[in-house]
């Protein structure tokens, strides 16, 4: 049933959860490696959601799909969570958050260009000069303001970010062929990607996992940032009965999350993250507002 009030609570809250992970994953990245950081979370995780099917009375669905739909689980999971959250908590450890977080945000960015070539979509103007604008916002967060420059604070925190905004934009791509329900999906792909996972953290930094804050952070990421800010967005956009109201509830979130990360982390907000960070949202902005304002005159009809 369609009720906007209940989609902006929703969605709020989705926004509010995600503004908070970056701080937690700077506060687990303390103590946990990646990987490890990435194992803790991925468990949280697959427990809570597997609840949330229990509680919506969808868990049978797990077990219904064809057998193709199992494999498409496979290779989502090996996307997301494995290589996506393992680019994304690399570019966490090796930057500050106020640096990482915001050129995550470009990933929305580079699923447009993608999806010109594989979904056959095409290339506007304004998808291009939001492009220059984000970038540029890119740059000016990377160099710490010094763009003439053009040094980069740390250039492999900065690969990883990048990095990770693509694999993240290929996973939605291939999103947009999956026919599962999408919190049956996500549960499966966790559940698949689960054991590579474990295999890797053998392998590399073991299992030494002591209870504190690290861990907790851990926790929460997996039950919040992984689980229940995607329910609690999918619920949104189902409620929405204008979906791009919805959408613009985004654009708070990295700002909010700069007030976590200096209230609770200590950073020292520097001017560059900020014109950086105004400069990529504003490149976001121009290149959904065609898109919004598309969706907002079909939901109009």
């Amino acid at each position: 049933m369609k009720n906007q009030t209940h989609a902006m609570l929703f969605g709020l809250g989705a926004v509010l959860l995600w503004s908070t992970v970056a701080t937690a994953f700077k506060l687990s990245l303390r103590e946990l490696s990646p990987v490890q950081m990435l194992l803790v979370a991925c468990v949280a995780s697959v427990v809570v959601i597997g609840l949330v099917l229990v509680v919506q009375g969808r868990w049978r669905q797990v077990f219904s799909l064809r057998r193709g739909q199992y494999l498409q689980s496979l290779l989502m999971g090996l996307i997301n969570p494995c290589l996506y959250y393992f680019l994304l908590f690399g570019a966490f450890d090796r930057l500050p958050a106020q640096e990482a977080q915001p050129l995550n945000y470009t990933w929305a960015l580079v699923l447009a260009y993608l999806s010109v070539p594989f979904l056959g979509q095409r290339l506007r103007r304004a998808d291009i000069i939001a492009g220059l604008i984000c970038y540029s916002g890119v740059v000016v967060i990377a160099t710490r303001g010094e763009v003439l420059s053009l040094t980069f604070s740390n250039p492999s925190g900065v690969a990883f970010a990048l990095a990770s905004t693509l694999v993240w934009a290929s996973y939605w791509i291939l999103a947009t062929r999956d026919e599962r329900d999408p919190v049956v999906g996500l549960f499966l792909n966790f559940v698949c990607g689960l054991p590579f996972i474990v295999l890797a953290c053998g392998l590399t930094d073991g299992f030494a996992f002591d209870p504190g804050t690290a861990f907790y952070s851990a926790l929460y990421v997996g039950i919040f940032e992984m689980g229940l800010a995607f329910v609690l967005w999918s619920y949104a956009m189902k409620r929405a009965e204008n979906t791009s109201r919805i959408s613009n509830l985004i654009f708070i979130s990295p700002f909010l999350s700069l007030v976590f990360i200096y209230l609770i982390l200590g950073e020292v907000i520097l001017g560059s993250t900020y014109v950086g960070l105004g400069l990529i949202m504003a490149g976001l902005w121009v290149q959904q507002r065609k898109v919004r304002d598309k969706v907002a005159e079909a939901e109009a009809v």
